[in-house]
């Protein structure tokens, strides 16, 4: 049985919210009664995502990598909402598989563009709005390349470290004033674009990957964001600058 969180009338952003983990998440918020702000680069996948829900959403294309669209998406909130509850920073990518030294700076520009710089611009409209009401809650996707290694995806792995290292220090500077900023983790999970890599071959297959982890399977996109709704809850009132890995035991080994 799934449990019920209750977000009523609470206003949750979350970014990169057209496919995969995003859409799922906006899917699920909006069920627990959140009214949301949700943004992607992809302004067609975003506008799907915004048709499926049924509640109050204010949906703006981003690139959270650029100063100005992400200081126009939190004047946008401002103007319909009030307050920010809760917020998933979320966007991200990767990058083909490499070693370190075939990738180059444009590369690197790219992926810590979206992953950290993303991630930090949000972070400081977020804490801003938060610290006024004393309360509130972040919760960075870093992921499981961000607590280990990641060979040949280097760059990725740097970034998503760097999302933690963000996540420690926001939450030692804002736990006093009520806000709560914690970080997931995910391993592989079985979202489209992990899909479509192991379709297109190129890579490990999936039952390589499967192997890989110790339950021996890849992790469900549900599972990642039953427990992005955990982590935002209210009642989930003490859990601050926690670095939670979803990846059926991958970390532990």
């Amino acid at each position: 049985m799934r449990t019920q969180y209750d977000f009523d009338n609470q206003v949750v952003l979350i970014t990169g919210a057209g496919s995969g983990f995003g859409r799922l998440a906006a899917e699920r918020f909006a069920a627990a009664g959140a009214r949301l702000v949700l943004c992607d680069i992809d302004e067609v996948s975003l506008q799907a995502t915004a048709q499926r829900l049924q509640t109050e959403v204010l949906a703006r294309p981003c690139d959270v990598g650029d100063p100005g669209q992400v200081a126009a998406l939190f004047a946008a909130l401002d103007e319909r909402f009030d307050r920010l509850d809760a917020a998933i920073n979320n966007a991200g990518l990767s990058h083909a598989k490499l070693r370190l030294h075939e990738t180059d700076l444009g590369m690197w520009e790219r992926v810590m563009g979206a992953n950290l710089r993303g991630v930090y611009l949000c972070m400081q409209q977020e804490l801003a709005r938060m610290a006024e009401r004393n309360s509130g809650a972040i919760l960075n996707v870093s992921s499981a390349a961000g607590i280990m290694g990641a060979p040949f995806l280097s760059i990725y792995s740097a970034s998503k470290h760097g999302v933690i290292g963000l996540t420690k220090s926001a939450a030692l500077e804002y736990g006093r004033k009520g806000i709560r900023v914690n970080a997931l983790c995910p391993a592989f999970t079985l979202t489209p674009l992990v899909e479509a890599s192991l379709n297109a071959g190129g890579g490990k297959s999936r039952s390589n990957l499967e192997a890989g982890n110790p339950m021996r399977r890849l992790g469900e996109m549900e599972e990642v964001v039953q427990a992005m709704l955990w982590a935002c809850c209210d009642d989930n009132s003490f859990m601050n600058g926690a670095v939670i890995p979803i990846d059926g035991g991958l970390a532990a080994s």
